[in-house]
């Protein structure tokens, strides 16, 4: 293996030795298998082509000071892509069944998880989709779970740093009772033409509001949002959010931290009340924001002084950082330790 730059990796996708597989046929989900090719062969009416049943998870594993491997929360993981399996009428693949798999991609793979404080980790993509052909539109009756593993730098290239974000009105992320829930990869299609919009104005990506009324925050980008006023972490309810791993994670820490937390509808207005505010989800864990520009009403939201997170924003994140690297205490039971 070539030498890699940890302390410069971005957060892209490179080869590693081996992927993991299985098959759902006859009613049934077969044994794992182990491949080293990147590709895969796949019947040209297979459903997840047309029909768009396919379903993904995302989280990581770390490599601690005391050399041990941790994978974070991924019993968690495992779970939502059932719900995301049954919002899409797939075969559902047991919990155990999925665990064994991301277990077994990541000991396959040992060599390419980064080394303790180089500020990289070994991302894991656990994804399930439809195999059978079908013209009508039915659900499959063939499935193929895969999970790969890539090492990763910092979503943002600055890391842990602030970042501008936009509301434009012109685009949905998802309609109210529909798709958004469940981690499936239309949500992110769907997403493309306004985060290209919002990148080429300056943005880190796009602020959405509810799709029905246009009255209160949903999220921003492909992450959830918070808040944070008077000692409460305030995070948006909604029938269209993703349910964040993270951003429940971070609730449970700010509970911990004796704040209070509120799960509820954020009008947009209330944006002016807030002392900080963050972006969060796997891969950037928190993105605390700098401001929110309404492109429409040409109004700017300002959180963030000289750029620097706020003190919440800095200490939730370094809170969940220490537990994903063995550094702080893993009181909720949140990190499986890969044996050697």
């Amino acid at each position: 293996m070539e030498q890699i730059d940890w302390a410069n990796l971005g957060f892209g996708y490179m080869k590693t030795d081996y992927n993991v597989r299985c098959r759902f046929s006859n009613g049934a989900w077969g044994e794992l298998e182990t491949h080293d090719s990147e590709y895969m062969n796949i019947h040209i009416a297979a459903t997840s082509i047309h029909y768009g049943q396919e379903v993904f998870e995302g989280l990581k594993a770390f490599r601690g000071k005391d050399g041990k491997i941790r994978i974070f929360r991924m019993r968690d993981n495992a779970l939502r892509m059932q719900d995301s399996c049954a919002g899409t009428l797939m075969a559902q693949l047991p919990v155990e069944k999925f665990e064994e798999a991301v277990l077994k991609a990541v000991k396959l793979n040992e060599r390419f998880i980064p080394p303790y404080e180089s500020g990289a980790s070994l991302y894991i993509r656990p994804f399930l989709f439809g195999v059978g052909a079908q013209v009508g539109v039915r659900p499959a009756d063939e499935y193929l779970f895969i999970v790969f593993v890539t090492p990763v730098g910092p979503y943002f290239k600055g890391g842990f740093q602030t970042t501008p974000f936009v509301i434009m009105r012109e685009f949905d992320r998802s309609a109210p009772l529909g798709m958004g829930k469940y981690k499936v990869g239309g949500n992110y299609a769907a997403s493309l033409v306004a985060g290209q919009k919002a990148h080429e104005l300056g943005y880190s990506n796009i602020f959405y509001l509810d799709a029905k009324e246009k009255k209160y925050i949903d999220e921003c980008g492909a992450a959830n949002f918070f808040g944070i006023k008077n000692n409460t972490y305030i995070t948006p309810e909604s029938t269209s959010i993703l349910p964040s791993i993270t951003n429940n994670s971070l609730m449970l820490l700010a509970e911990d931290l004796g704040m209070k937390v509120e799960c509820r509808h954020v009008p947009v207005e209330e944006l002016s009340t807030f002392e900080e505010a963050g972006a969060c989800g796997t891969a950037a864990v928190i993105s605390p924001i700098e401001r929110i520009d309404d492109y429409d009403l040409n109004i700017t939201y300002m959180f963030a002084n000289d750029g620097k997170p706020g003190p919440v924003c800095d200490k939730l994140y370094h809170k969940l950082r220490g537990i994903q690297y063995g550094d702080e205490p893993d009181t909720h039971g949140w990190v499986t330790v890969v044996a050697p």
